[in-house]
């Protein structure tokens, strides 16, 4: 019997991703968009290849995070997300509703902290696990039945990783990555 699929999205990363990736596009009221467009366009990509069971978004909630209260300079040289593409969260949040696909934030956690929580917690049911973001950090998580689809050109391209091809690729372990910027 095939395993049941879960495809965990690290949503604050692919909005990032989509919007940076195309040009600004717009309503005729000037809500900008293409941030969304790019985000449903490789939403609707990986679950028509990946067929999951399960799907789940995992945002970054605004404000600081348990390592901003470890180290004050955590992210303190990051720019200031763009007003074009704040505008765009509550919007993807109301859009994936409508859908039906569920989406979580918490408040003191990083998307990547609920993705890799959500991971874990799908190995243990004995899910196969699918994660898609465009952060490599992500990479750390990937083992024999934990997948990492990371964006590369635009919001078309992913790249696979298990921890086979982690191992192949980088010569180390998953678990090793935590040690390496890659």
């Amino acid at each position: 019997m095939d395993k049941k699929r879960i495809i965990i999205i690290d949503g604050s990363s692919l909005l990032h991703r989509a919007f940076y990736a195309l040009p600004l596009l717009s309503t005729k009221d000037g809500i900008y968009t293409n941030g969304i467009y790019g985000f449903l366009t490789m939403l609707y990509k990986v679950q028509e290849e990946k067929k999951p069971d399960y799907i789940c978004v995992a945002f970054d909630k605004k404000g600081p995070t348990f390592r901003h209260e470890e180290y004050d300079k955590y992210k303190a040289h990051r720019q200031s997300t763009p007003s074009e593409l704040v505008q765009q969260f509550p919007i993807i949040r109301e859009i994936l509703d409508a859908m039906k696909v569920r989406h979580l934030e918490l408040t003191g956690f990083e998307a990547d902290d609920i993705a890799g929580t959500l991971a874990k917690m799908g190995e243990e049911s004995l899910l196969e696990v699918i994660l898609v973001t465009g952060d490599k950090d992500y990479l750390q998580l990937a083992t024999d039945n934990t997948k990492v689809l990371i964006t590369r050109k635009g919001i078309t391209e992913l790249e696979e990783f298990d921890r086979n091809i982690i191992i192949e690729k980088y010569g180390i372990t998953p678990e090793q990555l935590i040690d390496l910027k890659v």
